[in-house]
């Protein structure tokens, strides 16, 4: 368990360092080096990439920073704090599935950067849920 929490530490960071690097971007106004999918500066001057006036990119940081936090007090032996990962897990994969939806149906453009933290943040969900099974699976396994 204590490798995934690792892993899930090295992602968070991953997310931050994409969130952080998009946001440095919005606020410096540079364009961003779209070198595998065209498309990023449609997506990241879009309406959608802001909400109340700040970068969605910046919301994303936090997140990721919450989520670094949670796993790091985790392996530091608070028990809830992987839980309530686990539901900053959920949020932020459903969130990531609706940017998708919208740069895929709305904007009809993709952005590398925001799919990177899309692919992270599932990542991210994919370790709790791994997390989840192999804890149920030793539950099991006590009980027999």
């Amino acid at each position: 368990m204590k490798i995934l929490k690792v892993v899930a530490l090295v992602l968070s960071l991953i997310g931050i360092a994409d969130s952080t690097y998009l946001t440095i971007h919005h606020y410096t106004a540079e364009p961003v080096p779209c070198s595998i999918i065209a498309g990023c500066e449609t997506v990241l001057t879009s309406g959608y990439a802001e909400m109340a006036g700040v970068p969605l990119a910046a919301y994303g940081a936090a997140a990721y920073l919450v989520a670094f936090v949670l796993v790091l007090t985790s392996l530091l032996g608070n028990r809830l704090t992987w839980k309530l990962f686990g539901l900053q897990t959920v949020l932020m994969a459903v969130f990531s599935g609706w940017l998708i939806y919208v740069q895929a149906k709305l904007i009809g453009a993709f952005c590398q950067f925001c799919l990177l933290s899309a692919a992270t943040t599932f990542s991210l969900f994919i370790v709790f849920i791994i997390s989840l099974l192999i804890s149920s699976r030793k539950t099991r396994t006590d009980l027999s």
